[in-house]
């Protein structure tokens, strides 16, 4: 019964094209904005662990004057600023002798600058200076040559690590490492390049320029505060590394017990955990649009699947005259609505398949379409077809066999 159903609502199918691809076309569209719009949101969630990592690293946190995850309103930054001190190079110093063989730290300052090679120029570089401890506490990329050693460190070196936009603006062609460029109006020589690393929260990781901290200080001066990047070592969790230093900075700072900190430690899942909440934010408008797109797909297979019941009323009245049970009738008609669902789901989640794969290479996202998205897509379609299905397949049932017959 079920194989002659399939049979029927085949050649009912293939006898009107334009209004099959009505409803194929109308289920492609609800299955593929399913889809795209969890697909969109995990891709979001997998761009923040992604942009977290590169900032801060998989298993590492900062120590800073002022850090926030997200926005922070110019009250919320002043209050900050009043009852937070300066991080200065003795909190490093006590931080270190206070968790040596637990933490791992490296102090950083940071600002603007401009480099130049000859007549070259890259404007605005994000110039860094810190200690070669960096390089064991976070994936800086690089590709070419290497970053400072201990002994660079100390005696304050004047050599730097470039990032891809520096490379490419000031060495157009040629190998730059062991080239020298000048910051500050101080010459320096370049040792090492990183690989492209994109962005993390709008900003560009590929302008950087890394030099050790002293150098940093003979070209700019004692910067106002440190921030301080942090990684637990083997046999330490990251939890337990955070506690060490929010305790240690508090007995650096002679804070009571149950007074507030003095300063801000931020995590990387702490940037995680804003952007998870900006997802589940629009996620939440998300749902009725995808809702909205299925309910309307079915509203046309269903028109369309009564459209096929109205012009095939005598065909019907004949085949009940000539033995077929209503039974057999319903199947069929329900079967000719699943066939389109399931078929104009199934080119949806190939189309998402393909927009996907585009649009995560233009955009550098990794858009991922998960088989349970895929999975639960299907199973929004079929349940499509059979709501879509059940209203003509009750009329359909209902034909008078004697007024069918007479029909035109």
């Amino acid at each position: 019964m079920i194989l002659e159903a399939l049979k029927q609502a085949i050649a009912s199918l293939r006898g009107y094209p334009l209004r099959t691809a009505l409803g194929l076309l109308a289920i492609l569209v609800a299955v593929a904005t399913i889809c795209i719009v969890v697909t969109a949101l995990d891709g979001v969630k997998e761009f923040a662990r992604v942009s977290a990592e590169r900032a801060f690293g998989s298993d590492t946190f900062v120590v800073a004057q002022v850090a926030s995850s997200g926005q922070i309103s110019r009250r919320e930054l002043e209050e900050k600023l009043k009852r937070h001190l300066p991080i200065r190079r003795g909190d490093v110093r006590f931080l270190e002798r206070q968790n040596e063989g637990r933490v791992l730290y490296a102090p950083n300052a940071q600002r603007g600058g401009d480099v130049t090679r000859g007549s070259f120029e890259f404007e605005n570089a994000a110039i860094t200076g810190t200690t070669a401890d960096l390089a064991a506490i976070r994936d800086l990329g690089i590709v070419s040559g290497r970053f400072f050693d201990p002994t660079e460190d100390v005696r304050g070196a004047q050599v730097v690590v470039v990032g891809a936009d520096v490379v490419d603006a000031l060495f157009p062609s040629g190998d730059p490492v062991g080239q020298a460029v000048r910051v500050a109006g101080r010459g320096f020589t370049v040792i090492g390049v990183q690989g492209r690393l994109g962005t993390s929260g709008g900003a560009s990781l590929d302008r950087s320029v890394w030099m050790p901290l002293v150098a940093f200080e003979r070209a700019f001066g004692a910067p106002a505060t440190l921030q301080v990047f942090a990684r637990a070592d083997a046999g330490v969790s990251v939890q337990e590394a955070e506690d060490a230093a929010r305790i240690t900075m508090r007995a650096r700072r002679n804070l009571a017990p149950g007074e507030t900190d003095t300063f801000d430690i931020l995590t990387p899942d702490s940037a995680r955990s804003f952007v998870q909440r900006v997802t589940e934010r629009t996620g939440v408008a998300a749902v009725p649009i995808a809702v909205m797109a299925l309910l309307a797909a079915i509203v046309v297979v269903t028109n369309t699947t009564l459209v096929s019941v109205s012009q095939r009323t005598r065909e019907i009245g004949v085949r009940r005259a000539l033995g077929a049970t209503r039974t057999q009738i319903s199947y069929e008609v329900i079967a000719e609505s699943l066939i389109v669902a399931i078929g104009g789901g199934t080119l949806g989640l190939l189309l998402v398949l393909a927009l996907t794969s585009v649009a995560g290479e233009v955009a550098g996202l990794a858009l991922r379409v998960r088989p349970s998205t895929m999975a639960w897509s299907l199973l929004a379609s079929v349940v499509s077809g059979l709501a879509a299905g059940w209203y003509p397949a009750r009329r359909a049932v209902k034909v008078d066999v004697i007024s069918a017959i007479r029909t035109d």
